[in-house]
């Protein structure tokens, strides 16, 4: 079964400061083994953690991006970076922070977060065009959308990214507003999303007519890089746990069943078997399959990301 497949038959059915180190006084690393694995570019890819101020953790070192640096997120390639800057305007900049364009001006009075990559290949047999977008949040006047910009765009006009659904008898709306927390994956364009409303994560594919629909009770989405699971998080008995569910199979796994802290804002790796994790001591990483415990690689605290 192909992951556009999977993807259709499932749709149908950091701002926070550095802790325990000075920001340019270390690496944040508990101790050298665990910066040099963090580090290590492999087929994981490069553990980066962006929190808010203007240096980014990149292979172990910070890296000034000149600007505030507010949930950062990676280009398929690895070769660039999205993120929210100081005047929460949407930014792209090369890896070592140099060429910084402002994709988006924020107009004033919005609060947008969480950019993710939308690319795709053009699919000239069902009609899709190529795609190199960035999808992200806006929040204007206590209303949360989903919108979208050509990742290329200079100061270019954010657009409502449309989610549909395909009306018929047992087949809800999807939910315009409360929409929050988009992440993208794969060579098809598809992407989750979570609703602040609902309490669900929802899926979206270009593919089909109905583009999407809910998935699971959660929130803080993120897609596998072979679009075949969604890794999210849920509150289980007064602590946010992290979850993964099969496409494939609709099996829902707790990867932390035994948490006595906050693991929150997972990201996948690029080769699809490791998630990095925020707690509110740091930065940890255990295997997607469930298979292993929490390692804590790094007392920074913000939101992780993979470089491929």
């Amino acid at each position: 079964m192909s992951a556009r497949t999977r993807n259709t038959a499932a749709a149908i059915a950091l701002a926070a400061a550095v802790t325990g180190t000075a920001l340019l006084g270390g690496s944040g690393f508990a101790n050298a083994a665990q910066a040099a694995t963090a580090a290590k570019s492999s087929s994981h890819g490069t553990l980066t953690i962006s929190n808010g101020t203007k240096y980014v953790l990149i292979n172990g070192h910070w890296v000034n991006f000149g600007v505030p640096v507010r949930d950062l997120a990676w280009s398929p390639n690895g070769a660039k970076a999205a993120f929210i800057d100081g005047a929460g305007n949407l930014d792209v900049a090369n890896a070592d922070g140099s060429r910084r364009v402002v994709v988006a001006k924020n107009p004033g009075g919005q609060n947008w977060s969480h950019p993710t990559w939308q690319v795709a290949k053009a699919d000239t047999q069902d009609g899709i065009p190529a795609k190199n977008n960035l999808i992200f949040a806006a929040r204007a006047n206590g209303v949360s959308r989903l919108k979208y910009v050509a990742a290329t765009a200079v100061h270019g006009t954010p657009r409502t990214l449309p989610l549909v659904a395909e009306p018929g008898p047992g087949v809800p709306s999807l939910p315009q507003t409360g929409n929050m927390w988009p992440n993208a994956a794969g060579g098809h364009g598809t992407s989750v999303y979570a609703n602040s409303s609902t309490g669900e994560v929802y899926i979206r594919d270009d593919y089909i007519r109905q583009q999407g629909g809910a998935l699971t009770k959660g929130s803080q989405p993120a897609l596998s890089p072979n679009e075949e699971e969604v890794v999210f998080v849920r509150s289980v008995a007064g602590h946010d746990h992290v979850l993964v569910e099969d496409f494939t199979t609709g099996h829902v796994k707790d990867l932390t069943p035994h948490a006595t802290t906050d693991y929150t804002e997972p990201a996948w790796s690029a080769d699809g078997t490791t998630l990095a994790v925020r707690t509110p001591s740091g930065t940890v990483t255990m295997p997607a399959s469930g298979s292993g415990h929490p390692t804590k690689v790094t007392s920074v605290v913000g939101l992780a990301a993979y470089r491929p």
